[in-house]
């Protein structure tokens, strides 16, 4: 289907897209266009406005700012895999990249449209929440900061205000002790995930100190395993004791059911899926 018709701006800095999102009542930024255009052709919406920031330098490319790492939203999931700084600090994020979609919608594809667009079946918010990432906002009052905890609101929505754009994320660094793994299942290959799972766990002594789990698709956002969790804080470092806590990875979740799959599914999956990651970033599997 051919989109309804449009008027289109492409800006060089976030300040200019927030400039030109306060010019309509109804504009969408546009990114890398692999939400967005799928969205448009099949009319699911009709912006008066389509502001193109794929050519804001300051929204792209990974720096290291102290203890942590900083993505430009603009930065395309190709580049995010690829990056050293990524591989090095936030390995669960380059392993969660390498499972969106296909080669092609990697290379156009951007990390901040993925987080934006705030599918609950995307993979990469859950990283951002393990990752107690930040995201910078700019808007007409200026950039503000929102906790990724505090920024994935309903389903594709998030506090982004209309007028205004997500510029960076900011990821701290998982030190030495720390192991993550993303667990994915999806009907077929390169598809959204019917349930995801990111996980981090940090061992010692022989016994998980913390882990850090994050669920996809199994509500209108993305969701701490908050049980899950807790059960695992000090226990050993065993097959046997994940099991157990992985048990109540869905505890709190609201899945839907749908053409993939039936709630009780997903909540199956999840603990599954749970115990699966977190064994492997325990380095137990």
């Amino acid at each position: 289907m051919i989109p309804a018709k449009f008027d289109y701006v492409r800006v060089s800095s976030a300040a200019d897209a927030v400039a030109a999102l306060g010019t309509s009542e109804d504009a969408k930024i546009l990114g890398g266009g692999q939400s967005l255009i799928p969205i448009l052709r099949l009319r699911l919406a009709a912006p008066e406005l389509i502001v193109d920031v794929s050519g804001c330098s300051e929204m792209t490319g990974v720096s290291e700012d102290g203890d942590a790492i900083v993505i430009g939203a603009a930065t395309t999931h190709h580049d995010v895999l690829n990056n050293p700084l990524v591989r090095e600090h936030a390995p669960l994020l380059a392993q969660a990249t390498a499972t969106v979609a296909d080669p092609q919608v990697r290379h156009r594809g951007t990390f901040g449209g993925a987080i934006a667009h705030a599918d609950p079946a995307g993979d990469l918010p859950g990283v951002t929440l393990v990752h107690g990432a930040t995201m910078t906002i700019a808007g007409p009052n200026g950039a503000r900061e929102v906790a990724a905890s505090d920024f994935f609101v309903d389903y594709l929505t998030t506090t982004l205000a209309e007028d205004e754009v997500l510029v960076s994320v900011r990821l701290p660094k998982l030190g030495a002790g720390w192991g993550t793994h993303y667990e994915k299942f999806n009907r077929v290959a390169q598809a959204w995930s019917i349930v995801g799972v990111a996980a981090a766990v940090r061992r010692e002594n022989g016994s998980i100190a913390e882990a850090r789990i994050a669920l996809t698709n199994m509500g209108p956002t993305h969701l701490r395993a908050a049980a899950t969790e807790g059960a695992l804080a000090g226990a050993p470092a065993s097959t046997e004791a994940i099991a157990a806590a992985a048990a109540s990875a869905a505890e709190g979740t609201n899945p839907t059911s749908d053409l993939n799959a039936q709630a009780d599914y997903r909540a199956e999956l999840a603990r599954v899926l749970t115990g699966r990651a977190v064994a492997k970033a325990a380095g137990l599997s």
